[in-house]
């Protein structure tokens, strides 16, 4: 394809890459005086007597879609035109990045820490993309970009969905994307939501993790049929050093039923927080046996059977605080709870000491019932030792343990607010 020195404003300098929709090159804006991304789509497409009018649709796609997004780790679009016979896309340039797909082989794994970065970045913008109507539909290692300082940003939202009352010039239609990274339902050619763009998500951290795919085939009939129908294999059959908080994150991505499935990003976000504390703290330290003699005698505990105590143990993280050391901070957003394990912490609110705990009380139980913002400052007295609860790792024990868990909680809940009621009418009397 012959490109002109210049298209519209935009002086053309290198061709950076090919992709189905078109080629990329550097480019210089003289006006804003910085350099920029042209995509430019392929005249012999755009020229086609059949076809040509759909690519056309297509291509412009990606300006029309995510043209108005403007987040930290999405590729900025900043312009569109069309001269002569090329049709062009005006992209912010992320200079010395990369794709993921080289770090998607078992010889160049990224550390454990990285990856749960780059994933929960992803995680987050894909929250904001899909917040404001659209869906990416086509997340793949090779549209995600990973600068030298690991900064993370998504790429190429060509066939990307703007949910409206009327899709027709948004939406391309019939079997568009990558068959490796699509979820069951956009194999099927079923309803997407913005949960396609999370299961695809959780291919790509599956691929970060272990250097493999998580429905390798041999075929494309028997690449659909495992999406459909078959449970990926666990981390561990890949790589025995995985710890297990990734595994039920990747389990919770990967689910079949987009019902059981992350909600939202921010949803899957939160637990990669969760795991990014877990790993920056490891917990070899603490033996299992010793955590479960730590809880069971526990009031919180006290009715539930072994086996429910043990699914509780690997639904949470053990966190360690010195004496000083604020647990939680007033005013922040949060979905945990916490239950004492060893020691006393004291609460403040408004800078003003207002209660005490100790061994086996909780706190937090409003922020992990409603995600409200935090009405107080906990600060460890002593050394403490808790237990951190994320509501969406609890969803992934049984149904039953479930259940009584809930209930539990729900009793500490209304004894909590009795005494703060109690107290409070005291104080006036």
């Amino acid at each position: 394809m012959k490109i002109p020195e210049k298209l519209g404003k935009y002086e053309i300098q290198e061709e950076l890459g090919r992709g189905s929709m078109g080629v990329v090159y550097k480019g210089y804006d003289p006006y804003a005086d910085c350099n920029v991304a042209l995509k430019v789509a392929m005249s012999d497409a755009l020229n086609d007597s059949e076809s040509g009018e759909r690519y056309r649709k297509m291509f412009f796609n990606e300006a029309h879609t995510a043209g108005t997004l403007k987040h930290p780790n999405i590729v900025e679009i900043m312009d569109a035109g069309a001269e002569d016979d090329h049709c062009y896309i005006v992209m912010e340039l992320v200079e010395g990045a990369d794709t993921l797909k080289p770090y998607c082989n078992a010889e160049n794994l990224l550390p454990f820490e990285l990856v749960v970065e780059i994933t929960f970045k992803c995680a987050k913008a894909l929250d904001y993309a899909h917040r404001s109507g659209v869906i990416h539909r086509d997340i793949k290692p090779t549209n995600i970009l990973l600068t030298e300082d690991h900064d993370v940003k998504i790429a190429d939202f060509s066939i990307a969905h703007l949910m409206t009352s009327d899709t027709t010039n948004t939406m391309p239609m019939g079997f568009v994307g990558s068959p490796r990274y699509m979820s069951p339902e956009q194999v099927q050619e079923d309803t997407i939501t913005n949960q396609t763009d999370l299961f695809s998500l959780g291919i790509v951290m599956y691929e970060l993790l272990t250097g493999k795919h998580p429905f390798m085939a041999d075929s494309f009939s028997r690449l659909i049929h495992k999406i459909i129908n078959e449970k990926h294999p666990p981390l561990g059959t890949h790589r025995s050093d995985v710890p297990e908080i990734l595994e039920k994150i990747i389990h919770h991505a990967l689910q079949k039923a987009p019902e059981k499935r992350y909600k939202m990003g921010l949803n899957f976000a939160a637990d990669l927080s969760l795991a990014f504390d877990y790993l920056e703290k490891p917990q070899e330290d603490v033996e299992v046996q010793e955590k479960f003699n730590a809880i069971q005698s526990l009031d919180f505990f006290r009715e539930f059977a072994e086996s429910e105590i043990w699914e509780i143990i690997r639904a949470c993280i053990w966190q360690e605080f010195e004496a000083g050391k604020e647990i939680i901070v007033e005013g922040e957003i949060d979905d945990s709870f916490f239950i004492i394990t060893s020691g006393e912490v004291e609460v403040f609110k408004d800078n003003a000491r207002i209660g005490h705990l100790k061994t086996g009380d909780c706190f937090g139980e409003m922020s992990y019932l409603s995600k409200a913002k935090r009405t107080a400052t906990i600060v460890a007295q002593g050394r403490v030792e808790l237990m951190k609860i994320n509501a969406t790792l609890i969803e992934q024990a049984s149904v039953e343990c479930q259940l009584h868990f809930s209930r539990v909680f729900m009793q500490t809940l209304v004894k909590r607010l009795s005494e703060t009621t109690a107290m409070y009418a005291s104080k006036q009397d």
